[in-house]
């Protein structure tokens, strides 16, 4: 009896130790799996990451500029709206901007200007949103690129902190680096797009040529530091929400269409780096408008002291005068940039590959 007791211990003993060790070996074969899965993902984006920037120059160029211009064309009428917000509170009193209202003012410009005058600016909008749009694609490409090869950033397809730095820094360089080199054309597009009874100025060439007369050839960089200050974040935001939310949608519902994952996360993004940025791009308007036509100077101290210039005047409030016309714009203004730009560069390089 003792000897089947001692026998019958050491097999249930025995199959215990069987029965954990096969489910040990099961779940370590489980981890491998998983890891070498997860390894091999990660491996095959690192290796599509490594690729894209050799899809080639002039495609990102090209895409980037031409889903830019598309995206102004389609949204200048809201974009002149809010303009004309952003700038009212500098020669309006408290009781007139109280009064305003985004179909007061849309029915403003049909009356006194016409339909087409929603469009004015649009060609110096176009001109300078080609070469904007497609040094910001591309740069933060190659950005993302070479931020890649640094240490601790180059793992950065395992860890999700890296990624969204890649892409943050890469975005608000690449942001910096576009504005920095178009924005003589962007001061001259607010400029027009502000114009309303009064016109100043005739044309492109005629608003460079009195900007340099009238203000020196520093005029045409008036409010370049807001921008910068305004356009890294902006850009950095943008990209890096869109790219985040693009990759997290395509992991959990890879079967949509990839234009409307695209069209809707670029809306989003909008929303986001719109919200962050827009006091910034109110003061950077502002102080491209500053003593033109000869008209007195409203904002003296820089860019904090224009801050406080209307926090004071017009209350916090006045930092996000037109707003509701930024949301209309943005939502489907930087969901067509991207919904454009991830086609036109699909169809080139399909097309390159082809040839």
């Amino acid at each position: 009896m003792q000897t089947e007791a001692r026998v019958g211990v050491v097999m249930e003993g025995g199959g215990q130790r069987a029965l954990a060790s096969g489910h040990a070996v099961a779940v370590d074969s489980g981890v491998r799996r998983f890891s070498t899965a997860h390894h091999q993902r990660n491996r095959q984006q690192g290796l599509q990451q490594q690729q894209q920037p050799q899809i080639g120059t002039s495609v990102h160029l090209l895409a980037g500029g031409v889903a830019g211009a598309v995206s102004k064309t389609c949204t200048a009428p809201l974009a002149r709206l809010t303009i004309l917000f952003q700038v009212q509170g500098m020669h309006s009193d408290v009781a007139t901007l109280s009064k305003a209202s985004i179909w007061h003012e849309a029915s403003r410009i049909v009356y006194e200007e016409g339909f087409r005058a929603f469009w004015k600016g649009n060609l110096v909008t176009i001109a300078h949103r080609l070469p904007y749009s497609s040094i910001s694609f591309y740069a933060f490409e190659r950005y993302k690129y070479f931020l890649q090869l640094i240490p601790g950033l180059d793992r950065h397809r395992e860890y999700a902190s890296a990624d969204v730095c890649v892409r943050l820094i890469g975005g608000g360089l690449a942001g910096i680096t576009a504005a920095s080199m178009t924005y003589p054309l962007d001061l001259v597009r607010t400029r027009l797009a502000a114009q309303t009874k009064t016109i100043y100025y005739r044309g492109i060439s005629h608003a460079l040529y009195a900007i340099c007369r009238d203000e020196g050839i520093k005029g045409l960089y008036k409010g370049l530091g807001a921008t910068l200050l305004g356009v890294g974040p902006s850009i950095a935001i943008s990209f890096s929400v869109y790219e985040t939310l693009k990759s997290h949608w395509q992991l959990q519902r890879p079967r949509d269409n990839a234009v409307f994952v695209s069209l809707a996360c670029g809306s989003l993004s909008g929303i986001a780096s719109s919200t962050v940025t827009f006091p910034l791009d109110l003061v950077r308007r502002r102080m491209q408008l500053e003593g033109v036509a000869g008209r007195a100077r409203v904002y003296n101290s820089g860019l904090f002291g224009t801050f406080r210039h209307i926090v004071h005047t017009e209350g916090f409030r006045g930092l996000y005068r037109g707003i509701l016309p930024e949301y209309y714009k943005v939502v489907p203004g930087v969901g067509i940039v991207f919904m454009t730009y991830e086609m036109i560069k699909s169809f080139l390089s399909g097309k390159s590959d082809d040839d």
